[in-house]
């Protein structure tokens, strides 16, 4: 994620399920800090001075899934179904990636194995944390078979 969090909610509500999280998986977050001077800076330069700091947290051997407008649209279920056919036949680590306000260089891009948008309309970059964070959860009820998730 590039940038910390700063509204009380989405911590709140990311604190939840990255806690609920960790019973399914082993589960981390990494912030990338704000760019420095990022206001003096063309949204081409920031993008690509946020891109080289993902890059850096990213292993040659991880799978990469970019939250972007641009990438493809699941339900819940069919979510569910991906995610679980991906840990059943990757061994790496998955990695998901939140841009920045103005989302990936194109560097970014090139390293990505697959792009998923949450939704048609568009969030803020803090508010896809959290709303990712609970699809994610749902998710691994689906797979489980939990009451979570109701169709």
């Amino acid at each position: 994620m590039v940038g910390k969090t700063d509204t009380g909610w989405i911590g709140s509500g990311i604190g939840i399920y990255s806690s609920r999280l960790a019973h399914y998986v082993n589960f981390s977050m990494v912030e990338i800090p704000d760019i420095k001077n990022a206001a003096s800076l063309s949204r081409e330069a920031l993008k690509s001075k946020e891109g080289e700091a993902i890059l850096k947290n990213i292993a040659p051997g991880d799978h990469v899934i970019l939250l972007d407008e641009k990438g493809k649209e699941y339900t819940s279920a069919g979510w569910a179904a991906r995610l679980e056919d991906r840990i059943t036949h990757f061994s790496g680590d998955m990695v998901f990636v939140i841009g920045g306000a103005y989302g990936f260089s194109e560097a970014v891009y090139a390293r990505a194995n697959e792009k998923m948008a949450l939704s048609l309309m568009t969030f803020s970059h803090q508010m896809v944390r959290a709303i990712f964070l609970e699809q994610l959860y749902r998710a691994f009820t689906i797979i489980k078979g939990e009451p979570y998730h109701h169709e």
